[in-house]
């Protein structure tokens, strides 16, 4: 965002030492970070809520990012992040409010939300202090994370003094909003124990949280002002709690006779969206989305009338006659919204595939729709073919190979006609275009998962 000269700007003050200050290796460490997230499944729904650790990136990077990499549904729909951690370096009371209009990381500068933060104004318990925010780290890490994967955004950021559980729940509760707003609470666990102490301590601890204890103590969470706060509103609200990820430094970069503890949780407002009840809406978009395109229904076709079908989302839609392919068109990245993207994808397949004529109402009685979510893809490391081979799950993965600026993909769906892995690569080759006697060292392969719903699924019900 661009920023006036006369803007009053927190600058970065950790950039260099708790996370890189070079803005391409600052972009290229998150986004490592975040591929490097294990999970793989589709999602539908983002959390209201997270719990993050704030150490170096080289210590809670990987915990941070297990938590971060639920909000791939988040991107265009979260317009405000209420961040609220610790405040390390300068003792007060209350919630510290900064004088600045942005906080800047080497990645951009991100606005207050100066209407949100005017709301707190008869606050006693908020306070104004650039003190306690100058060399805050506890809320500055987070914020590449919150660039990468919400994109733009504005920011509510509050560090904390002193303050009853009573008062921080009360200011939460005033900013709670609805899906425009994420609450983000910045803690680690226990520091400076033996490794296997530490276990103990921090596995207690994590056993508090999930029953939404709020008398946890700063000795075994830094954070503890900011999280029983929020652990009691959370608890009001009946949000649903989910650990992510918990170690400590001993595990990721540094040694084990005194190590901090790190942990990761996303919760959720609401029972979200079944499965079943998401594929039957997805299905009925994508048929109607055909319908329209032959002419044969004057219904618009439903896009917007839930919030998750507002989330980016990549689909394919497959049409198949009689049990043969008939069409198939989707999206490898999530780039628009959820409902869009499968309406959009449905009438391709029927009316744009190259290698069909466009469909006709001749035709659709014998027809049937397959709708696939996409989860992001994730990059395979390998060094040779063999270790290549040995990482592809038959069955589960879908592939994307890219080389020479040529890209293909083979849905998982397609491993029941393929069940041989170098086979499986070799006609992906042939599909980007690529000589069969191409080098797969010299390829670049992600790999996605997808969760699928046939017509015939909701057809008797």
């Amino acid at each position: 965002m661009a920023v006036s000269p006369t803007a009053n700007v927190r600058p970065a003050a950790v950039a260099g030492a708790f996370y890189p200050r070079n803005p391409a290796q600052l972009a290229a460490e998150v986004a490592e970070l975040l591929d490097d997230v294990e999970s793989l499944e589709p999602k539908f729904g983002f959390p209201k809520a997270l719990i993050v650790p704030h150490a170096g990136y080289v210590y809670s990077g990987p915990v941070a990012a297990r938590a971060y990499h639920e909000l791939a549904g988040a991107r265009g729909i979260v317009k405000r992040v209420v961040l609220l951690g610790p405040a390390h370096y300068v003792a007060g009371r209350g919630l510290a409010l900064p004088s600045a209009d942005f906080f800047e990381t080497p990645l951009g500068s991100i606005p207050l939300d100066l209407q949100a933060v005017g709301s707190l104004a008869d606050l006693p318990q908020v306070v104004r202090s650039d003190p306690a925010h100058a060399q805050e780290h506890s809320l500055e890490v987070q914020l590449p994370f919150l660039q990468k994967v919400l994109g733009d955004f504005a920011l509510v950021p509050l560090a904390a003094g002193a303050a009853t559980t009573e008062e921080v729940a009360q200011v939460l509760e005033r900013l709670w909003g609805g899906p425009e707003t994420l609450i983000v609470i910045s803690t680690d666990l226990s520091h400076y124990h033996a490794y296997d102490e530490a276990k103990r301590i921090d596995g207690a601890t994590l056993e508090r949280i999930l029953a939404f204890a709020t008398d946890i103590d700063h000795d075994a969470a830094c954070g503890a002002t900011g999280l029983n706060g929020f652990l009691r509103v959370a608890a009001a609200k009946n949000l649903s709690l989910r650990l992510l990820a918990a170690c400590n430094s001993g595990d990721t970069a540094g040694g084990k006779a005194r190590v901090v503890g790190y942990s990761a949780f996303a919760l959720y407002q609401g029972s979200g969206v079944s499965a079943e009840e998401a594929g039957r809406t997805l299905i009925e978009i994508a048929r109607g989305s055909i319908l329209n395109g032959l002419g044969m229904s004057s219904v618009p076709v439903r896009r917007n009338h839930l919030p998750w079908l507002l989330q980016p989302g990549a689909t394919f839609a497959t049409l198949t006659k009689d049990g043969q392919l008939r069409g198939c068109m989707g999206s490898l990245q999530a780039a628009r919204p959820l409902g869009q993207d499968v309406a959009s994808n449905a009438r391709a397949a029927a009316f744009e595939d190259p290698r069909f004529p466009k469909l006709t109402r001749e035709e659709w009685p014998r027809c049937a729709i397959e709708v696939s979510l996409l989860s992001a893809p994730k990059p395979i490391r390998f060094a040779d073919e063999a270790q290549l081979l040995a990482e592809i799950r038959v069955g589960e993965d879908g592939l994307i190979l890219e080389c020479d600026g040529r890209r293909a993909t083979y849905l998982p769906q397609v491993w029941e006609m393929i069940s041989d892995k170098r086979q499986f690569l070799d006609e992906l080759k042939k599909k980007a275009g690529l000589a069969a006697d191409t080098r797969i060292a010299r390829c670049r392969i992600l790999r996605y998962r997808v969760k699928k719903w046939k017509q015939a699924d909701f057809a008797a019900r």
